[in-house]
């Protein structure tokens, strides 16, 4: 066979396996890859592809098929033939936390052996996703609170008033009385005051948190009561409420 004819039969195999990508079990290298996954905090549940794979983490996932036959040319071929098909879409799901979701993208590893032309995927060895506690477990109501982590967000109080040791009060107004209910006044404490502490109301969300306002009273002798009302999604993004109140003398003393 002269060169000419030789080469033209390689470039006429090279044109025609560029048409096809196919898995190969029989090929060379042909070993599982393993990736193990781990989530911070534990005990998470694992879909890969859409299917749950393990109902807690860490754990490990096996791919069985990582040779593929086939000519690629450039990494354009890789991304259109291969990638596509090979990507591992990851979802992390746990009770009181955010859904994590990842693509895995693998590398490809050009083998030749034999004439033949072969591409091996490889894997990370270990994953980990540190999940982030969620805003809102599920939707709750009055007579089925302690559902949200809201309720029980710590956040910094302080007030201050002229003169001080006025006598501090608050309490829950609320637009959405079927998830948050409204609340008599309750003490609280005298000025100065702070106090790193939680709401904790009963059903509050995220979603809801601005439907519902904290109204702060402040009462000393001698002087006008004065009111002030903070809504609670904004309280919730600053981390604090705080206020001064200037009292005014009560001519009718």
């Amino acid at each position: 066979m002269s060169k000419i004819h030789l080469f033209f039969c390689l470039t006429l195999l090279s044109i025609v396996t560029a048409c096809t990508v196919t898995r190969n079990p029989s090929a060379p290298e042909n070993m599982p890859a393993t990736i193990r996954i781990q989530t911070i905090p534990e005990d998470a549940k694992v879909y890969i592809n859409d299917k749950l794979v393990s109902t807690t983490t860490p754990m490990s996932y096996t791919i069985h098929d990582n040779i593929f036959s086939g000519y690629i040319g450039t990494q354009s071929h890789i991304d259109r033939y291969l990638a596509p098909k090979h990507n591992l879409k990851i979802k992390i799901v746990k009770d009181g936390y955010e859904s994590y979701n990842d693509v895995v993208k693998p590398q490809y590893i050009n083998i030749i052996q034999k004439l033949k032309q072969y591409y091996k995927t490889t894997w990370p060895e270990n994953l980990l996703y540190e999940l982030k506690p969620s805003l809102e477990k599920e939707r709750v109501t009055r007579s089925q609170p302690g559902k949200s982590t809201l309720e029980k967000t710590i956040i910094r109080w302080y007030f201050d008033s002229a003169p001080q040791g006025a006598r501090i009060f608050w309490r829950v107004i609320s637009s959405v009385p079927e998830e948050v209910k409204n609340t008599n006044e309750l003490w609280l404490g005298s000025t100065p005051f702070e106090e790193t502490r939680s709401f904790n109301i009963e059903g509050l969300t995220y979603e809801n948190s601005r439907d519902v306002q904290i109204e702060i009273k402040v009462k000393c002798k001698g002087y006008v009561d004065q009111n002030k009302r903070f809504n609670v999604r904004q309280a919730i993004d600053q981390q604090e409420i705080s206020s001064f109140f200037d009292l005014v003398e009560d001519p009718n003393r």
